[in-house]
């Protein structure tokens, strides 16, 4: 389980649906992106995972969000951006219990930057508990590991 603030930084890798939730919405995904620039924990990202959440921002469905914010896609990455620690990733074997191969990246990269954790929303990842003795939960609950408030 990851360590409190006063310990060493937790290393996250947070999937795109955690990224978009989080800079999109209030909430536990957004508590979360606030701790990260805050500097109590440390976001991992591979530049593959970077360009789906990219993307994923150019979405229709996001846009209307986005103007609301008075955002544009790239401004909201390059927002973020600046907080982010580059990890490549490791070369792993989905495991059997995997449901959806496209959730592969995001194992690789905690494997490969050693994270503590994966922070999903995503039910197929979260059914795995763990990967390689990397804990895979939901913001909410690395919120709490972190004494951090949650909603």
């Amino acid at each position: 389980m990851p360590s409190a603030p006063n310990g060493p930084r937790v290393r996250i890798v947070a999937d795109t649906n955690t990224l978009v939730s989080g800079s999109l919405w209030s909430g536990n995904p957004g508590r979360l992106l606030d701790a990260v620039k805050t500097g109590q924990l440390t976001l991992l990202q591979t530049p593959q995972l970077w360009v789906e959440f990219v993307e994923v921002l150019n979405r229709p469905k996001f846009l209307a969000r986005l103007r609301l914010l008075g955002l544009t896609p790239t401004m909201l990455a390059d927002s973020l951006r600046k907080y982010l620690t580059w990890t490549t990733e490791a070369r792993i074997s989905p495991p059997p219990e995997l449901r959806d191969p496209k959730d592969l990246p995001v194992l690789a990269a905690a494997v490969a930057a050693h994270a503590d954790a994966i922070v999903t929303g995503d039910d197929d990842l979260l059914s795995l508990q763990s990967f390689e003795g990397i804990p895979i939960m939901k913001a909410r609950q690395m919120l709490v590991s972190l004494g951090l408030p949650a909603e």
